[in-house]
């Protein structure tokens, strides 16, 4: 968990709002939210790990993708 100067108290603090709770879930998930392809149809997965080290992969939509189950 995230001590007071991290996470959701450090955003809190910053931007001076609210946090909706519901929308922040939404975002913890291994399920992509619904989206429409831009023009370019590609797309960036964007993965954070529990030590907060980020991995990020780009995919074209238009190829086929055999995706892997993390």
């Amino acid at each position: 968990m995230a001590g007071d100067n991290e996470g959701e108290a450090w955003l809190v603090r910053n931007l001076k709002a609210e946090i909706d709770e519901e929308r922040i879930e939404a975002y913890r998930s291994t399920v992509s939210l619904p989206f429409e392809p831009g023009e370019h149809r590609c797309i960036v997965v964007k993965i954070v790990d529990d030590r907060g080290i980020e991995s990020f992969k780009v995919m074209d939509l238009l190829s086929e993708t055999t995706w892997t189950t993390f």
